[in-house]
């Protein structure tokens, strides 16, 4: 499923969003400022999907969808940019990053905060590849409610080629979680090779080896028990 969508005209607000404003709603620090102004040309709240926008119910953990689009100066944006805009509008977003005519989509699964004090938290970020910024956009996917179209929003972002498939049995959070445990898991191994290749005693190398092959069967485990649940 593609990933860019043609959200409806009734949804459109097509506001550009100060940087100032996310700077005091994020309690932005210089050296965040600092990334707004090197990364980001301009902000733009494009659309809000919400029941007066597109007739679709609110649930009690995704009232609104809101999406933005970002003008890039260059290729490349720190996520914390993305967590500060994420932090100061509270309610789930699909963010649309444009550069040299490109365009990528990047989410994080966004909901309500069961720890006191805090109000909404996030899962680590997924993304789309780039792709030419006039690609041929798809309808919305059905859904009975805002809360399920926000979860096919996210199923469509997710990385094919990881898992071509939702794991059965499991809620769009825990699927997450088991894609960023994969990750994190492919992080280590890369890590671990680095010290392979750094490492000049035998001994030292031979006992890195054994750590490497702990963690990719560690990683393979993972990823054949994604296949089971599917079968």
């Amino acid at each position: 499923m593609s990933a860019f969508f043609d959200y409806p005209n009734s949804a459109a607000f097509r506001r550009v969003v100060p940087k100032s404003k996310i700077y005091e709603h994020a309690g932005a620090n210089a050296a965040l400022k600092d990334l707004f102004v090197r990364e980001v040309d301009q902000i733009t709240w494009r659309y809000k999907l919400a029941p007066e926008t597109i007739n679709l119910n609110a649930t009690a953990s995704v009232p609104e969808i809101q999406v933005f689009s970002i003008s890039l100066k260059s290729g490349k944006l720190d996520e914390a940019v993305l967590r500060a805009i994420d932090k100061a509008i509270p309610f789930p977003l699909v963010f649309e990053l444009i550069w040299s005519g490109k365009c990528k989509v990047v989410a994080a699964l966004k909901k309500p905060s069961e720890q006191v004090g805090m109000k909404w938290s996030s899962s680590g970020y997924f993304a789309t590849d780039w792709i030419p910024e006039k690609v041929i956009r798809v309808p919305l996917p059905l859904a009975l409610d805002l809360g399920v179209l926000y979860e096919r929003i996210l199923m469509a972002i997710l990385p094919s080629e990881i898992f071509v498939h939702k794991a059965a049995g499991l809620d769009i959070g825990a699927y997450l979680r088991l894609i960023e445990a994969v990750r994190s898991k492919a992080r280590e191994i890369e890590q671990i090779k680095l010290r392979i290749n750094r490492e000049r005693q035998f001994n030292k190398r031979v006992a890195i080896n054994a750590e490497l092959r702990q963690a990719k069967y560690e990683l393979q485990s993972m990823l054949d028990d994604q296949v089971g649940m599917e079968n």
